[in-house]
């Protein structure tokens, strides 16, 4: 008589197998859409969080900030001033050491304060760019604002003024 054997075939394991492969072929395309999706909309709220930071410089001292890291927190017992006004935290003013650009949720801020008014000096405009530090792994679009507060979008190539505007 043959004795009753115990535990899975080599086919039976390698079916389960396969449908774990499936699975994972289904989700992983899925988790990285929703990751750059994320990433997206974290970089639009920095934009806003940024211009409402410039609006409220330039309500307090009549002028918009020429860098970033005039919006920079304040040490512990200083007053704003304004070149460091305590509107914007670390990671988006460049105040961590040896930034250039700040950079969150796969996303470069770029800063730009062209505009020059009376007497030459800058502080009358100023444009922020959004692009994905990895072009098609941590966002598809490129994002502009300037002091229209308005944000805009490009699929293909850095955002300007002349993009669409984002649906709010």
């Amino acid at each position: 008589m043959r004795k009753q054997q115990k535990g899975f075939s080599l086919i039976e394991l390698l079916i389960v197998v396969a449908i774990i492969l499936i699975i994972a072929a289904i989700a992983i395309p899925n988790l990285l859409r929703a990751r750059i999706s994320a990433n997206e909309a974290s970089a639009v709220s920095s934009l806003r969080t940024m211009n409402t930071a410039c609006i409220t410089y330039n309500s307090t001292y009549g002028l918009y900030p020429t860098a970033l890291s005039d919006l920079q927190p304040v040490g512990v017992g200083n007053t704003p001033t304004s070149t460091s006004a305590d509107l914007l935290d670390q990671v988006l003013s460049l105040a961590a050491a040896g930034a250039t650009n700040p950079q969150k949720s796969g996303y470069n801020f770029t800063f730009a304060s062209p505009g020059t008014g009376f007497g030459g000096t800058a502080g009358y405009t100023y444009s922020i760019n959004a692009d994905a530090v990895v072009e098609n792994q941590t966002g598809v679009r490129h994002f502009y604002t300037d002091m229209s507060g308005v944000i805009r979008f490009n699929a293909g190539a850095t955002a300007a003024v002349t993009d669409s505007p984002l649906a709010q």
